[in-house]
């Protein structure tokens, strides 16, 4: 049998009048493309997690509004305006952990504060889209890069949800080491939590690293403290939807236990994210607001029923990690170490 060469999977991509995605509801077993034209089609991608991960999921939000506003039939700027903060509005309720989302959006807002007509505005709005879009890749190369040379001799890692190239516009944040360490014949052995309730590591991470010809292994999420200890782990690396001032970080539901758990095995523990995740407004994490997310993921199976009638759930999709278990953040300017009140200051606020 050929073996395919290895590619590294991407998720979006602009085509004049529309933005095709990759399904990622689809995935592994179905590669389908979806064309999202409207407004509607763009919420939906995002709630439904068809698209999904906070670099992505703000580049599909700036692109659903530039083509929603594109279409929008008006030569008065005010009535244009009034619009285009119902259409933010609306899309910024789709997901409200991921802080992407909302730095995307309001990118746009300012971008068209300078246009002097409708059509001016409309333009802005599709070049700042997709400058978006092309500087998410060269920042998710450069955390790439400063991963490798954190992780240095480092080749057994594990990691939870996807924080990958489908995940951004190429390479990701916390799985873009392992691309670029593809790409530079380093070898890595990742060890990829399942990611419950929806399975974004089995079904995703496993996935994409396989398309990059990286060894990884499946574990389900109460394995984790045994691999850690028997496969000797040297570090864990996690992406992040929201950083707040401290450094207080919110990710997918479990990456809070991993950390503890490094903490108590004494491994490092590193947050992979780029700048526009970082969100100074809030001084920690207990501002962070937590999506809570239909039962259903929980009780519900490939659309069986695998709980009782009747079950009460609780399924907050995010868990916040504190800043004192962080070792390091890793940004497309640099490695942030405590203190990070004061090491984010200096490099994220510019201050």
């Amino acid at each position: 049998m050929t073996r395919t060469t290895p590619t590294i999977p991407t998720s979006l991509q602009f085509r004049d009048d529309h933005l095709e995605i990759l399904n990622q509801q689809k995935l592994p077993h179905k590669i389908e493309y979806l064309q999202l034209y409207t407004l509607n089609e763009f919420y939906d991608a995002i709630v439904t997690l068809k698209v999904r991960g906070a670099p992505a999921i703000g580049i599909t939000a700036a692109y659903g509004i530039a083509l929603s506003m594109n279409h929008f039939d008006t030569d008065c700027l005010s009535d244009f305006m009034v619009r285009f903060k119902a259409d933010k509005a609306y899309l910024f309720s789709s997901r409200p952990t991921a802080v992407n989302l909302g730095w995307a959006l309001d990118s746009l807002e300012n971008a068209i504060q300078r246009a002097q007509s409708v059509n001016e505005a409309k333009t802005i709005l599709l070049h700042s889209a997709i400058q978006l879009h092309t500087e998410d890749e060269v920042t998710c190369r450069r955390i790439g890069e400063y991963g490798l040379q954190l992780l240095n001799e480092k080749t057994t890692i594990m990691t939870i949800c996807n924080a990958g190239s489908i995940a951004t516009s190429k390479y990701g944040t916390a799985l873009a080491p392992f691309h670029l360490g593809s790409e530079k014949g380093k070898t890595f052995h990742v060890y990829a939590c399942e990611t419950r309730p929806v399975f974004q590591g089995s079904r995703l991470t496993t996935w994409e690293l396989q398309q990059s010809g990286v060894n990884v292994t499946l574990i389900a999420d109460s394995m984790a403290a045994h691999t850690l200890k028997e496969k000797n782990v040297e570090a864990v690396i996690v992406g992040a939807d929201r950083i707040a001032a401290n450094g207080d970080t919110a990710n997918k539901i479990g990456t809070s236990m991993l950390a503890i758990l490094c903490k108590h095995y004494d491994i490092p523990f590193y947050v992979a994210a780029p700048s526009s995740t970082f969100d100074i407004t809030l001084p920690s994490g207990n501002a962070i607001p937590i999506e809570e997310r239909a039962p259903e993921e929980l009780t519900e199976l490939n659309g069986y029923r695998i709980s009782p009638q009747e079950t009460v759930v609780y399924n907050p999709a995010f868990d916040v990690t504190s800043h004192e278990l962080i070792t390091g953040i890793i940004t497309e300017k640099g490695i942030l170490y405590p203190s990070y009140k004061e090491s984010i200051r200096h490099s994220i606020c510019h201050t």
